[in-house]
């Protein structure tokens, strides 16, 4: 059996002395889209910043493509093939749609696999290549959701970790990015998705990991998931 992507066992994160993952354990195989879900407050960020570096384990283990990188850097995370894109898009005012794309590139050399991966990012989000010179700031919310995935896509990654896909997006504008996400996916980048929305999630994703109070309490492909009375009762409304 093959190993995951991204493999994380008993995995215990924070913020100073507050605890905020109490021992997370699972497993991404690569090539598939997996989701996150969870109340507000139940540790989805917080695990998706440990994953990246931003926040340091205190215990358990990260695995990506075999390797451990549970105490590495964000800049090593980065370059092993792991991109984030965080809550809240948070572009850089004053830049332009193409530059904030280009930094998704900073630790990049070649200026042809830049440039065609630039195309790339056009051509999955073409509203962005007719607004690459508007400041990325002043886009409309999906529109800047778009741009930055496709600053995740410019770091070149295997690995693609969206926190938030639809927050306080206009159902199309959600729709257009989940189509886009496909056709990422079938082009070969593994995606891990936190999406406080469970319908969206489960529509797009093929496994799921419920998170409550820092802990998986649920896992399994999402149309099991889906049925599951637990679930729809507390996170779906039916």
């Amino acid at each position: 059996m093959l190993e995951p992507l991204l493999h994380i066992e008993g995995l215990r994160a924070g913020y100073g002395d507050v605890r905020v993952l109490w021992g997370i354990d699972l497993a991404v195989a690569e090539g598939e889209i997996a989701c996150i879900v969870g109340a507000n407050g139940a540790g989805k960020t917080t695990l998706l910043r440990t994953i990246s570096g931003l926040v340091r384990a205190t215990a358990g283990s990260i695995r990506f493509a075999g390797a451990p990188v549970e105490s590495a850097d964000p800049e090593v995370i980065l370059r092993a093939g792991i991109a984030h894109v965080p809550e809240g898009r948070r572009l850089f005012k004053g830049l332009s749609v193409r530059d904030n794309l280009l930094l998704g590139a900073h630790l990049r050399h070649s200026h042809s696999e830049i440039a065609r991966d630039l195309d790339r990012v056009f051509t999955i989000f073409p509203i962005l290549a007719e607004r690459r010179s508007q400041d990325a700031t002043t886009l409309s919310g999906g529109e800047q959701q778009m741009c930055a995935v496709g600053r995740g896509i410019m770091s070149s990654p295997r690995l693609l970790m969206i926190d938030e896909l639809s927050l306080g997006l206009a159902p199309q504008a959600v729709e257009r990015i989940a189509a886009a996400l496909i056709e990422i996916n079938k082009a070969g980048i593994t995606i891990l998705m936190v999406e406080q929305d469970v319908f969206t999630a489960f529509e797009l994703a093929r496994h799921g990991f419920v998170i409550e109070l820092g802990r998986v309490t649920m896992s399994g492909e999402t149309r099991v998931l889906a049925e599951d009375s637990r679930i729809r009762q507390a996170y779906m409304g039916v």
